[in-house]
């Protein structure tokens, strides 16, 4: 089969593009023949598989003298947000990524059409195809920009009203995507999340360091011992992943470590990723140079580096105010971690489901506007809750791992087809 995936965006820096290109990846071992279209900067090389065809979208360029669009309003590169979009800028973003589409098909016809995101590209494609099977992939966030403001939101609702499939995270998000885009409910299937099981797996001897450091943070917490990696210890790990942003909760996880009472020595915070904003980034820096626990900012990670950190640390925390479903959670789980995780509306429902066992604690959100950001007034309670539930997950471990198998790429792939 011929299966052609397209994306506005990079395709292999936010969690819609490890998606895409985990897909492509799995077809690719299926023995598929593929392209790919999608969206870059001057200078970016997304690596896929050999015999995919790379068919790119330069943004920054005469042609489209902007930066990539990102469906969320901070990314973690240089982007254009979608409400910030001209007349014009639509025009040129719409030109571009035909022209590259009717170049491609021009010669090469595929059998499938999977578009990611339920949006402004996806709508344009299905206006373009009309004789190939065009499938949409929703995210999530191409439900949020459609809630929060009308850029061309007639003109892609209906296109996507056209899509001869429509797949989604969760099965709580049919029904958003029905009153959204008046889809029809019998095209609509969810598939969840998958993860790299090459790449995430809890690694040999993970487990002892960590049960080692958990016992000790929760015998001396009352004390003031010291924590040394020469003396043969070492400090409970938390870990975060993904952009450093505000919508993310950085800045409240920061915050919520002031709370505990544990010895200095006793804990640090790893924050992996990029800056969405750099005034937020400043402000995230600053708070941790406040933090009475150490914070270290390795920057963005490949997969391969990620998985090293989170064997290498005892409790992933997303504080996050809005998700689809966190690809970073099952990344985590597969590699041994516990989790402390905002009580995102369908997530634990999604989680429980296929990971019931899983050592999470569930935060309240705080009262949210805009679909993603919290009320101000909200924060120190929320971040008063999520200090409690790192206590009780350091306290009190189940000491059960996840069995995160059933949430593989390779049964997404299979289902997408």
């Amino acid at each position: 089969m011929r299966i052609l995936s397209i994306t506005a965006q990079k395709p292999n820096s936010t969690g819609s593009g490890v998606f895409l290109s985990e897909l492509v990846k799995s077809y690719a071992a299926m023995g598929h023949e593929q392209a790919v279209i999608a969206g870059i900067a001057p200078g970016d090389a997304p690596v896929f598989p050999d015999g995919v065809r790379f068919c790119p979208v330069t943004f920054q360029t005469e042609e489209l003298p902007f930066p990539v669009v990102g469906m969320s309003d901070e990314m973690p590169y240089l982007s254009t947000r979608y409400c910030d979009m001209t007349p014009e800028m639509v025009q040129q973003f719409e030109a571009a990524f035909r022209k590259v589409l009717r170049e491609l098909l021009a010669g090469w016809r595929p059998d499938v059409i999977l578009c990611h995101h339920l949006y402004l590209l996806t709508a344009i494609v299905r206006e373009e195809v009309t004789d190939i099977p065009v499938y949409g992939f929703c995210h999530n966030t191409d439900l949020r920009q459609m809630k929060k403001h009308g850029l061309e939101r007639a003109r892609i609702a209906a296109a996507i009203r056209r899509l001869d499939r429509i797949f989604v995270l969760r099965q709580d998000h049919v029904a958003e995507v029905e009153a959204v885009y008046a889809a029809a409910p019998e095209k609509i299937t969810p598939v969840g999340m998958g993860y790299n099981r090459q790449i995430f797996y809890e690694q040999p001897g993970a487990r002892a360091g960590r049960e080692e450091s958990d016992a000790r943070v929760r015998r001396d917490a009352p004390d003031t011992l010291p924590y040394r990696e020469a003396s043969g210890t070492r400090p409970l790990r938390l870990i975060y992943a993904g952009k450093l942003a505000e919508k993310k909760g950085v800045m409240s996880l920061i915050r919520s470590l002031s709370k505990l009472t544990y010895p200095k020595e006793a804990l640090e915070l790893v924050c992996a990723g990029g800056a969405g904003n750099e005034e937020e980034y400043r402000i995230i820096r600053e708070l941790a140079e406040a933090c009475p626990y150490p914070v270290s900012f390795p920057g963005r990670l490949d997969q391969k580096t990620l998985a090293s950190y989170y064997n290498r640390s005892d409790i992933f925390v997303l504080p996050s105010f809005y998700e689809g479903i966190p690809l970073t959670v099952i990344e985590a789980l597969a590699c041994g971690c516990r989790v402390v995780l905002s009580d995102i509306p369908g997530v634990r429902d999604w989680l429980q489901e296929f990971v019931p066992e899983a050592d999470i604690r569930y935060v309240t959100l705080p009262k949210l506007m805009n679909q993603d950001e919290p009320v101000p007034e909200e924060l120190p309670a929320f971040e008063e809750r999520l200090a409690v539930a790192i206590e009780e997950s350091i306290a009190h471990p189940t000491g059960i791992k996840a069995d995160v198998t059933r949430l593989s790429w390779e049964r997404i792939a299979q289902m997408a087809l």
